[in-house]
């Protein structure tokens, strides 16, 4: 048979298979680039500030990634845990992405404003104070951590770059926005921007 010539040659089964991802990947992905609601953000989406900025970095930095996702799928459990499920034009300023894949916590992509910051300060100081049954780490060093903003603006601008409407005004106050604050508030601020541009009853 014709097919077993292609199979048992592995050279010739490589190659078709890659023709094959190809086709799929092209007919797939590249429509994906021209689709509005792909690369536009969600209508009435602001920049994020330079407090959530920072906060968005220390997030990474602590690996928070690494057990919390932030991407509702449309199902209806995660939909009704978590509230709307995620769109691409929430994440069009990310960079990176922090969608995950992995929850050993929960979803964050909505949270914003689901809890008070006091809420989020205790439990990143030690988690097993408001969930008992929490398996995080505990963060009491982002307390004593303070910002001196030197980088921030730098860190505005690149975004820029990247598409973010940043104005000269906002890279300008950067600095002072964030200076003299804790990882702790950076963090804070971050998680409560998450998700706040679309609401729906949970």
């Amino acid at each position: 048979m014709k097919h077993e010539v292609v199979e048992k040659n592995i050279g010739l089964l490589a190659f078709f298979m890659v023709i094959a991802v190809s086709i799929g990947g092209l007919t797939q992905i590249v429509p994906l680039f021209f689709q509005d609601v792909t690369n536009k953000p969600v209508e009435g989406m602001k920049p994020r500030t330079a407090l959530e900025v920072e906060g968005r970095d220390v997030y990474i930095a602590n690996g928070c990634v690494g057990c919390h996702s932030q991407m509702i799928r449309p199902f209806r459990a995660e939909t009704e845990r978590y509230g709307h499920y995620s769109v691409a034009g929430e994440s069009v300023w990310d960079h990176p992405f922090l969608w995950g894949s992995k929850r050993t916590g929960p979803d964050l992509a909505r949270v914003g404003g689901r809890y008070s910051d006091d809420w989020h300060r205790a439990h990143l100081y030690n988690p097993r104070n408001v969930v008992p049954e929490s398996k995080m780490p505990a963060y009491p060093f982002l307390v004593e951590k303070k910002l001196d903003g030197k980088e921030t603006a730098k860190k505005l601008e690149v975004l820029r770059t990247l598409g973010t409407p940043y104005t000269d005004e906002d890279i300008a106050g950067a600095q002072a926005a964030v200076k003299g604050k804790t990882e702790m508030d950076a963090l804070v601020a971050y998680l409560q921007g998450l998700g706040t541009i679309i609401k729906s009853k949970r």
